[in-house]
């Protein structure tokens, strides 16, 4: 703007020195040509400006809370494809079920990438947020796996076995027990199942409840676990090949516990939350998915 006032000065002073000089032809001829002059150079000044904005601002942040496995991965190989939409994603990871929720309640981070509708459900519930759910992505099979004893058709009367502490996580590890039958629940318990809803415990089983996260860091601790798909990838284990049992995948579970994308409510109609979803149910992502987990975690088809 400054480049611009001084030429337009300039302009002005050389059409007031010429016209006080007596307004001949000639004289005319020059003011003619700095005024062009003085055009030509505020034009390329405003192109200049519009080239600097759009260097800039050409691509429309999007930002997500995720975990790390398998959630950030696959953001990952979806930044190209976003990029291409006109879209900059930038993904923060965090490792627990908490702060992703709380970041986006609070509006710091557009969308988080790392929970199933229960768990949602249930933190708005207990913490009083406002997150819904804008999409389903993926499905990562829960399974259970072997600590100190690897047999589940002979499990030692007493054995531990260790499931995650929270609502939702623990009562899809009770099912996945009682479909094994290990034990049997109270029929009416469902997804809200807690120990406390168990009516036949056969051998005994003592079970050590600890934050999802923490499950297969205790796994030479106790005779089995049951772990979420996420850690257990974090962990170097595959659902598919690794899990002495796991849940299948055209199950309850898999409907009710998919993996999906949430926003603070408001927030749904944001076009780059739109972008990302799509994208992330897109045949490139599907393919991605099914490439890298060999199973262990599904893409979504609802």
């Amino acid at each position: 703007m400054k480049k611009k006032l001084a030429l337009i000065l300039t302009a002005a002073m050389i059409a007031g020195t010429l016209t006080a000089c007596g307004g001949s032809a000639e004289t005319t001829a020059e003011t003619e040509t700095a005024e062009e002059t003085t055009e030509e150079a505020t034009e390329a000044t405003e192109a200049a400006d519009t080239d600097a904005e759009a260097q800039t601002g050409e691509l429309q942040v999007i930002t997500v809370a995720a975990t790390a496995v398998p959630h950030a991965e696959i953001l990952e190989a979806a930044k190209p494809l976003l990029a291409e939409q006109g879209y900059d994603l930038q993904v923060t990871v965090f490792d627990d079920y908490v702060q992703p929720n709380n970041v986006v309640e609070s509006g710091e981070i557009d969308a988080n990438y790392f929970q199933h509708i229960p768990y949602l459900e249930s933190f708005n519930a207990e913490q009083g947020t406002h997150l819904v759910n804008v999409g389903g992505i993926h499905y990562e099979p829960f399974g259970i796996y072997a600590g100190t004893e690897s047999d589940l058709a002979n499990i030692s009367d007493g054995a531990t076995i260790a499931v995650p502490n929270d609502t939702t996580n623990e009562a899809r590890a009770l099912l996945l027990l009682q479909d094994n039958d290990l034990i049997t629940l109270d029929e009416d318990a469902g997804i809200n199942a807690t120990i406390l809803d168990i009516k036949e415990n056969p051998h005994n089983i003592e079970f050590v409840e600890l934050e999802a996260a923490q499950v297969p860091k205790v796994l030479g601790e106790v005779s089995f676990a049951v772990i979420n798909g996420n850690y257990a990838l974090d962990a170097g284990l595959n659902a598919k090949t690794d899990a002495l049992a796991t849940e299948e995948s055209d199950s309850l579970a898999a409907q009710t516990y998919v993996n999906i994308i949430a926003v603070k409510e408001g927030n749904e109609e944001n076009e780059g939350v739109k972008a990302l979803v799509n994208v992330l149910k897109s045949d490139e992502i599907k393919k991605f998915i099914e490439e890298t987990y060999e199973g262990a975690v599904v893409p979504f088809e609802g």
